[in-house]
């Protein structure tokens, strides 16, 4: 079964309860890139009325774990994936209608078949880049992820 938009927005509301209650949905996804979108209302904003960090960084790394799942699922090898380190900066308030796009997806390609091949674990670094309405960047962030084949 392929991993679509609609279906990883069921799997955020089921698996994932607190991002879909933000407001965190997949709009589009392909083997290169995602897009994940989050709109700035009450339920997640901090008190200077912008969205929370965190309600970003949950989407952003929506966007990077989408990917990682879809590789994987096509791999068709059973691998555990993990964040290990996170990275972010914010260069504007989130207001309106954020969209996170990870076009990191040829990244992951390499790292699943290394991981096949040696049965070691594998680091990879897929960034995520937060847009708002206009198209200025009000975040960026940058996340580790080690994946290994379960045996």
């Amino acid at each position: 079964m392929k991993i679509t938009a609609s279906k990883l927005n069921t799997f955020t509301m089921f698996k994932l309860p607190s991002a879909y209650l933000c407001g965190v949905r997949t709009k589009y996804i392909d083997s290169e890139t995602c897009v994940v979108t989050v709109k700035h209302r009450w339920i997640n904003q901090n008190p200077f009325k912008s969205m929370f960090w965190a309600v970003q960084g949950m989407a952003a790394e929506f966007s990077t774990g989408a990917l990682m799942m879809t590789k994987i699922k096509e791999s068709g090898t059973s691998i555990s994936m993990l964040v290990v380190k996170n990275e972010a900066s914010f260069t504007k308030k989130a207001t309106g209608l954020i969209r996170f796009v990870c076009k990191d997806g040829y990244k992951i390609d390499d790292a699943i078949k290394k991981a096949i091949e040696t049965g070691d674990g594998q680091l990879i670094s897929l960034k995520s880049i937060g847009t708002n309405e206009e198209g200025i960047e009000v975040s960026n962030f940058v996340f580790e992820w080690s994946i290994k084949v379960k045996r």
